[in-house]
């Protein structure tokens, strides 16, 4: 059950509580709502005691469609009308029930894909959600009102792979209690450390309401790597344990990275040569490749588009460009719809990952359907079959983006897509997802970007989008246009989405974004723009029609053209920068997944400072003296012309350049070149 059907319910059950009957010693009242979606009449359903089979002499209540039935076997694209309306809750019961018993809520539908949501309400608590997802389910429960105290973890929501620093361990709890909670204990320990003790106070945690939660003391790891942090909750209201401490604590293996290095200047200088060293191709499997991306561990998964009937599929590369490298081709069982004619993949900090599909409709009928897809990375759920009628092994889906042309993530399960269908950038929030296989796409949220003049090439060469996650700027390809543009996520007013916008399925939210800053960042000499990607101020676009790789400082607007790699060969789209600064890219037209490698590598400035080789050189730009961090065994600069101005030879920590004249100088370190700014 998701949570805005959740809320609406509680409140409609607490409006009734009054108007319930009384039942006899050893007996609760129970009711139980049902909540139907796009399809109420697929739906027939029973309550009966625990074992109870379906059309049952002890069943209790039946309710739905009576042509379903417990055996429906006619054709699922023609269920007889009948049963509960579309998109509505209907209240059933009050049924005075066995005080500990359990019972049955016997669910069917005739489609196959469940859509039934059925909250039971003890005496006047909702305390059970159960959100039908195939065509034959059984959901129990117990009649046991909520204990006045019992507080739970839900969640750790510090994502499971975050950069080097200090953490901050975020938690999302709930109260399954009847009474308000207004205290409680916070407590953590790493790798069965030392235990990390803080209360909260001034808390108003109503009855079965959740909230999240920030340690308040941060933690700061002392090396990278793969953390076990266990986080609960205790003394609750200042009263001890309360009544489950079995649900108070939750456990997560959280792995800590270093950044990524920015090695833009190693692409950029006019010194460097490059190697193009093939990953993957078609001995791979690797057959029309339109993006890749890393996954936060390492590996590095790229999409190959097949057809629309057939869907697409994934080629994960573990090691890559190592000697142990291996690849592993993989397709869901239901690619066909929610991975049709993929053109982008996005990685998420959980672990998780969205595709975007570059078709119409999804379902191949000709109508408007289709929109991202959220996936799993774990082999153990990805391209497995969730069970029977599920579909395949998709988390989420939504549906209001057809020829969607690129994605890109922002966090948990939010992201971004480039909708050629209404020419919009688009933002997805898939909350909670609805578990591998299932049907419930009711938390779903979506703001739509309109008004950028959007266009696309065609539906064959992405358009794809990169997140600036520290300065908040969206960046994205309008390959129609030859131009980038980017948005500030952080600006605009939510309105709600008018009627007219596409809306396939019932959801949370469906707003339209007004007022928000965007501005073209490059405009000038690009001929087909496809992939994208970012770093500090470091943009890198990739060119379809001829295979350049091109580098922007976006420290200005319109941004300044730093370099350009030219590959002479088209059919580039993704590209990305990989855990190690270098980058990749998937040539659609040549199936292959190249890594650039190039002859020397020279770290960005950073803030005001040259980083060459792990070795620091400030300040950048300089007036008097340039310092070292470490000592160089050999320093030598040079004027633009490549005219030799000063070396040094002899354990170098600092340079005297006060003499120079103003301008651009390059500094060679040990081997290592990059320039400076004399002023």
């Amino acid at each position: 059950m998701k949570m805005n059907k959740f809320y609406l319910i509680l409140a409609l059950s607490m409006i009734s509580l009054f108007t319930l009957a009384q039942c006899p010693t050893g007996q609760t009242e129970v009711t139980i709502d049902v909540s139907t979606d796009n399809w109420g009449f697929e739906i027939y359903w029973e309550l009966a005691p625990t074992g109870t089979n379906c059309g049952g002499s002890a069943s209790l209540f039946s309710g739905g469609n009576y042509s379903v039935g417990c055996n429906y076997t006619g054709n699922p694209n023609n269920v007889p009308s009948g049963g509960y309306a579309d998109n509505t809750v209907i209240f059933e019961g009050p049924w005075c029930l066995v005080d500990g018993a359990s019972y049955d809520i016997i669910s069917r539908d005739g489609y196959g894909d469940g859509g039934a949501t059925f909250v039971t309400n003890i005496g006047s608590w909702p305390m059970y959600n159960f959100s039908a997802s195939s065509s034959n389910e059984t959901f129990t429960f117990s009649v046991v009102p909520p204990a006045p105290i019992d507080g739970a973890m839900l969640e750790i929501k510090t994502p499971s792979y975050i950069l080097a620093g200090n953490i901050n361990l975020e938690a999302k709890i709930k109260n399954l209690g009847s009474n308000t909670i207004n205290s409680m204990d916070v407590s953590y320990t790493i790798n069965g450390g030392a235990i990390v003790n803080q209360n909260l106070s001034g808390l108003n945690i109503y009855a079965l309401t959740s909230y999240d939660f920030i340690h308040p003391t941060v933690w700061t790891p002392s090396s990278t790597g793969a953390y076990t942090v266990e986080l609960w909750i205790s003394n609750i209201n200042g009263q001890g344990v309360d009544a489950v401490p079995s649900n108070d604590n939750l456990i997560k293996t959280i792995n800590v990275k270093d950044p990524i290095p920015n090695i833009i200047p190693s692409y950029t200088s006019l010194n460097n040569t490059f190697t193009y060293d093939v990953i993957v191709n078609t001995s791979n499997q690797i057959d029309y490749p339109r993006d890749l991306d890393f996954h936060p561990n390492g590996d590095l998964w790229v999409t190959n588009t097949g057809t629309e009937n057939s869907g697409g599929s994934t080629v994960k590369v573990t090691n890559p460009a190592l000697s142990s490298q291996n690849s592993l081709w993989e397709q869901d069982g239901n690619a066909w719809h929610f991975m049709s004619l993929p053109s982008g993949i996005a990685f998420s900090d959980n672990g998780n990952f969205a595709t975007s599909t570059s078709v119409l409709d999804a379902n191949h009928g000709g109508n408007s359907f289709t929109g991202p897809t959220l996936w799993s990375s774990d082999p153990l759920i990805y391209a497995k079959d969730a069970g029977p009628g599920t579909n395949g092994s998709h988390l989420d889906m939504l549906h209001a983006s057809p020829y969607s042309m690129g994605i890109a993530s922002e966090k948990d399960n939010v992201f971004w897509v480039y909708d050629d269908y209404s020419n919009d950038i688009v933002r997805y929030d898939f909350a909670e997802d609805h578990g591998p296989g299932n049907s419930d796409h009711d938390d779903g949220k979506l703001i739509r970007y309109q008004g950028l003049g959007l266009s696309a090439i065609n539906h064959d060469i992405v358009n794809h989008l990169v997140l600036d996650e520290d300065k908040k700027w969206l960046y994205f390809v309008d390959g129609g246009n030859q131009r980038v543009l980017r948005l500030d996520i952080r600006t605009g007013t939510a309105i709600p989405a008018p009627s007219s916008f596409l809306q396939q399925e019932v959801l949370a939210e469906y707003q339209k974004m007004t007022g928000f800053a965007w501005e073209e960042v490059v405009i000038t000499g690009l001929i087909q723009p496809a992939g994208i990607d970012i770093i500090d101020n470091s943009l890198v676009v990739t060119d379809h029609s001829n295979g350049d790789i091109i580098f922007y400082d976006v420290n200005t607007i319109p941004a300044i053209e730093i370099g350009r790699i030219q590959t002479n060969e088209p059919g580039i789209m993704g590209a990305v920068i990989g855990p190690n600064g270098k980058i990749w890219y998937a040539n659609a037209t040549l199936n292959k997944v190249v890594k650039i490698e190039p002859s020397t590598i020279i770290l960005a400035i950073e803030g005001n400072q040259l980083v060459l080789s792990g070795n620091r050189i400030y300040p950048n730009p300089v007036s008097n003296t340039l310092h070292f961090t470490s000592t160089a065994n050999f320093v030598e600069i040079f004027d633009l012309n490549g005219k030799l101005i000063l070396s040094e030879y002899n354990n170098t920590k600092a340079i005297d350049v006060s003499m120079f004249d103003e301008g651009i100088y390059v500094i060679d370190v040990d081997g290592v070149k990059s320039k400076f700014i004399k002023y």
